[in-house]
């Protein structure tokens, strides 16, 4: 069997150093080794209100974003979820097979909506169904997720699970997760209990892909530590989440090993070992930034990037989709 990965991340705004650590980076290391698929989930992000202009933007963004961090155009399938049909008609299929039990199980749902529930839309609570779609449709065998993920790719999984014993035929690829790196869950610079996240009201809690050196020299030295030094061994960073998130953050980005970094900084003023981090995240990010900007205006380049990526897509698609119907009964000729 193919070993093929399937992500993607939602054009809602200027992707951060968490999209980028939690996500991209791991995909960029995956996409030798694994037939990928990377796409834009914009079907995703109208489950909330959405500017059209600004989400057409946003996707190309992107796109532009994926391939400055990295990915390569002739390696992986990029390409946005709305242009290949299939996601929403296997979303149909797949939903008529889910018990609402398990979609009342969904965590983010109760988060996203809160006290407003009965007025979010039915997009926003059956969009983990959407998801598994995503997966199941170009037989994912692996999926890149971070911690807050696991809990719908075990939807999908039981999904896919319960369609193959419906129809008493293993159809549907049971999709296994990938967890990767140091950082794979980046929390905010201000808040080390809550997820780095675009909808944070604090610009200063996230570090922009976009952002200049000067901003994330100073988000970097603003960002929450505690009044104690730096710690000397990992039994010093109980119950430190801000600091044990600056390290994670540093050890994703610099490669250096943790013991290495407990011998220099350890017992040393965070002002030291912030300075080291600033330097290293403006390293990593400023050539992202400048391919960012470079892309942008490259419209032309882009929109052929995506139209390449869908194609090669939309065969997987409708190759999966052919056997789908012909499984449950519908006319497919």
């Amino acid at each position: 069997m193919t070993k093929r990965i399937l992500s993607g991340i939602q054009p809602t705004g200027n992707l951060h150093l968490g999209n980028y650590l939690g996500a991209i980076k791991n995909w960029v290391a995956l996409q030798n080794d694994y037939e990928c698929l990377f796409c834009v989930v914009d079907l995703h992000a109208i489950t909330v209100p959405q500017d059209p202009i600004h989400l057409i933007q946003s996707t190309r963004e992107t796109v532009a974003t994926y391939l400055a961090c990295g990915i390569s155009a002739d390696d992986a399938s990029i390409f946005p979820q709305s242009m290949v049909a299939e996601h929403s008609e296997l979303m149909w299929i797949l939903a008529c097979h889910t018990p609402l039990g398990w979609l009342n199980r969904m965590t983010q749902f109760k988060e996203k909506a809160g006290k407003q529930k009965d007025q979010a839309s039915m997009g926003l609570y059956a969009y983990p169904v959407l998801m598994a779609a995503d997966i199941l449709l170009y037989q994912a065998t692996d999926v890149p997720v971070g911690e807050d993920q696991k809990q719908h790719l075990e939807l999908a999984r039981d999904i896919a699970g319960a369609f193959n014993r419906h129809y008493k035929k293993d159809l549907l690829t049971i999709p296994e997760p990938r967890i990767m790196g140091a950082a794979t869950r980046v929390m905010s610079l201000r808040d080390g209990s809550s997820k780095m996240s675009k909808s944070d009201v604090s610009d200063a809690s996230r570090i922009h892909l976009k952002d200049s050196d000067d901003e994330i020299i100073q988000k970097i030295k603003k960002a929450r530590t505690d009044s104690g030094s730096f710690p000397s061994d990992s039994k010093e960073l109980d119950g430190r989440l801000e600091v044990q998130n600056l390290l994670n953050i540093y050890l994703a980005l610099s490669g250096v090993d943790v013991q290495t970094v407990y011998a220099e900084f350890g017992g040393r003023n965070f002002s030291d070992f912030k300075n080291h981090l600033a330097d290293v995240c403006v390293e990593n990010i400023g050539p992202i930034r400048e391919k960012i900007h470079r892309l942008m205006d490259e419209q032309q380049y882009l929109d052929s990037i995506i139209q390449k990526g869908t194609a090669k897509a939309k065969v997987l698609a409708q190759d999966t989709m052919r056997d789908v119907k012909k499984t449950v009964g519908l006319c497919n000729f």
